[in-house]
């Protein structure tokens, strides 16, 4: 994919089939509630972004949080699907790279799947807020398991230190994606190298290594 844009959306959708223009309205859900987040986010906004009716968003998803939550389970179900793919391989420093580089490619023209998963605006009691937690739960799960193998690679045992390690890595994905948000125009690929640069200066040997022809 290329940089990130905005979807552009075609004037009317009529005689469009019915899971083409509902993958229209789910595009542009996505983009409206991640931008603005659950509380803020308009279905009146989404049905001009999409080239709609309002009242088609209801004959579709029945509500405002039918409709959120359909978005919040296809955002969830990528990112949960990105970093599983990243788990196969050695239990080192590459995992992490492995592991941001498939959190950037699938989020490359779809930051907005982020925030769906993170909002902090959604209601704290009820199913969207409950959904939310199910693929953040999935997320750092996997997060602390790679932190655990790679600790115990090490022979680090002291259980605070993992603890520490753990939150040190939620932090550091979340801080790459939101410094992304402030750079909408870097690729997915750009984004790569560049945590591959900084990995370098970091750990120059175990770098160098990574880049010496086999």
């Amino acid at each position: 994919m290329g940089k990130q844009e905005k979807v552009t959306r075609g004037v009317g959708t009529k005689g469009m089939p019915r899971k083409e223009r509902e993958r229209l309205i789910l595009d542009a859900a996505a983009e409206e509630f991640g931008k603005k987040g659950y509380a803020r986010g308009s279905t009146a906004d989404v049905a001009a972004r999409a080239g709609i009716s309002k009242p088609m968003i209801y004959e579709y998803f029945g509500s405002k949080d039918g409709l959120y939550l359909t978005c919040l389970q296809q955002a969830g179900s990528r990112l949960v699907a990105a970093v599983e793919s990243a788990q196969d391989g050695p239990s080192d420093i590459t995992r992490a790279a492995r592991t941001l580089e498939a959190v950037f490619r699938a989020l490359e023209s779809r930051l907005h799947d982020w925030e769906l998963v993170y909002d902090s605006t959604l209601p704290a009691d009820g199913p969207l807020h409950a959904a939310a937690v199910v693929h953040r739960r999935e997320l750092n799960r996997m997060g602390a398991v790679g932190v655990a193998e790679f600790l115990g690679s090490a022979q680090v045992a002291e259980p605070l230190d993992a603890d520490l390690a753990t939150h040190l890595w939620y932090g550091a994905v979340s801080a790459a994606v939101a410094w992304w948000r402030h750079h909408p125009e870097q690729t997915a690929d750009e984004m790569i190298y560049r945590f591959e640069r900084i990995s370098a200066v970091l750990q120059p040997e175990k770098s160098a290594k990574s880049l010496t022809p086999s």
